[in-house]
């Protein structure tokens, strides 16, 4: 049984071994050094994309629910959802009367269209005609200006609140507050810029690249008539808590609005950000595993490395081995001794790598995608060096304590 003192001991002479040959232990770390960084930073490119991802959609919000005609992550099937019944403006206005005093219900549209003002353009700019009540279901609020008012929505007045995207490039640092710009063949005046929400993420939606104005003037400057506007309507429940309860109301609720037989499926879909969450967790967790099997090789190479580097270290200690042995020293405190000597070269080629890799994160975070170093990366960073060493230097190490000292002795 190895007592402290003994591993005290063992750890001074794997430290003594390691600094009298400095060549050959930096010629050994190399390969731990490129494994560690290759590991580390598939690690925190992928927990940059996770950050990237929340950060993105944090205006969905995660006590809402969104009440559509097609799913968000669509498997398979798309044509069965992409021929139901587009949801209208009738049945989004009965789903609030419904749930009026349970949860706030906003309705909202959204059209593609360019935009104008004076000499500039911007072309295909996400409108999306909507309510008051945006404010309240998403965390977003205006930086400037103000939000629309119930009195827009009712008059159907043709004003707008634009996103920091649009006040940059259509009116170069000016002021938009008051100005009118043309949306398709409206004109409507700015009453207000959103707060910056970060741009698109992987295909998805640009927050600041988006336009609000009234659904009551969406509707009539775009067109509406029932069958021609797909309606989405975000329902933000009064807690977290209430989430689950309010799904299966919201569920029960739009099967009596659509008449829907018992036996007849769900022809609309409900919609979390949760959901949106599980799909793309799920595909960073494969994009991950398959990025640290691959990194992973780098590391096997090293261990093979430190393995043999090891074995040749061994041979040259015979004669030491015999001596420690001759004068009292236990098969567990040789043993040991080339378990710390390969795990220190293991940890010292880690915490190169770790600093490398922060370099290599810092230089793609700045000029290809977002990646974060974080501290349970760098302790997995520092465990995995670790266990690599002990597992390359248990082999050399048995062999180690396994020698007869008598034998040993006569080692030449």
């Amino acid at each position: 049984m190895a007592t402290p003192s003994s591993v005290r001991e063992s750890l001074g002479i794997a430290l003594r071994a390691l600094l009298a040959n400095k060549a050959r232990g930096a010629l050994t770390t190399l390969g731990i050094v490129i494994g560690i960084v290759a590991v580390v930073t598939t690690m925190t490119a992928v927990n940059g994309l996770q950050n990237r991802f929340r950060e993105s959609f944090s205006a969905v919000g995660t006590d809402v629910i969104y009440v559509s005609r097609m799913p968000w992550v669509v498997m398979n099937d798309f044509f069965l959802y992409r021929n139901r019944p587009r949801l209208d403006l009738r049945e989004a206005r009965e789903l609030e009367h419904r749930l009026r005093g349970k949860a706030l219900v906003n309705p909202s549209v959204d059209s593609r269209l360019d935009v104008k003002y004076r000499s500039e353009t911007i072309e295909a700019v996400t409108i999306i005609g909507t309510t008051e009540k945006q404010v309240q279901v998403s965390s977003a609020q205006p930086q400037g200006g103000r939000f629309l008012l119930p009195f827009d929505v009712t008059y159907r007045k043709n004003v707008c609140v634009i996103g920091s995207d649009i006040r940059d490039g259509l009116f170069r640092g000016a002021d938009p507050v008051g100005k009118t710009l043309k949306i398709g063949r409206g004109d409507f005046r700015v009453i207000g810029v959103m707060e910056k929400q970060g741009g698109s993420f992987l295909g998805g939606p640009n927050f600041d690249r988006q336009i609000y104005i009234p659904i009551t003037s969406h509707v009539k400057a775009f067109g509406g008539s029932r069958g021609q506007v797909d309606v989405n309507v975000a329902i933000k429940a009064p807690t977290q808590e209430a989430m689950a309860d309010l799904e299966y109301t919201v569920i029960g609720e739009m099967r009596k609005i659509r008449t829907l037989r018992p036996s007849q499926s769900d022809n609309f879909s409900i919609n979390k950000l949760d959901t949106l969450v599980g799909s793309f967790n799920s595909v960073m967790g494969v994009v991950l595993l398959v990025g640290l099997l691959v990194t992973s090789i780098s590391l096997f190479v090293g261990a093979v490395g430190v393995m043999n580097i090891m074995l040749v270290s061994v041979t040259e200690r015979t004669r030491e081995i015999g001596i420690r042995k001759a004068i009292g020293a236990t098969r567990s405190s040789i043993l040991l001794q080339f378990l710390f000597e390969s795990s220190t070269i293991c940890l010292l080629g880690g915490l190169v790598g770790i600093v490398l890799a922060a370099i290599v994160t810092a230089v793609i975070n700045a000029t290809l995608m977002p990646a974060s170093l974080s501290l349970p990366i760098l302790g997995i960073a520092i465990l995995v060096s670790i266990l690599v060493g002990v597992v390359a230097g248990v082999a050399p190490a048995y062999r180690g304590a396994r020698l007869d000292p008598i034998e040993a002795l006569r080692h030449e």
